[in-house]
């Protein structure tokens, strides 16, 4: 009885180790498309300011 108790828990206990590393997985390419988004964003907006700086928009 103790060592299936035993046997399900360390089961139960992987399978959460799997989720998390999963999710671990997920969040790095996350990650790292977050960062290749963002300088895609930043390229784009250095573009705009030198063809329009800041010193020539009206306001």
């Amino acid at each position: 009885m103790a060592a299936d108790i035993l046997t399900s828990e360390v089961a139960n206990a992987r399978e959460r180790i799997h989720r998390t590393e999963l999710a671990l997985q997920r969040t790095e390419e996350m990650l790292a498309e977050n960062i290749a988004l963002r300088g895609r964003i930043r390229t784009a907006v250095e573009a705009v300011v030198k063809i329009d700086p800041p010193s020539n928009r009206a306001g």
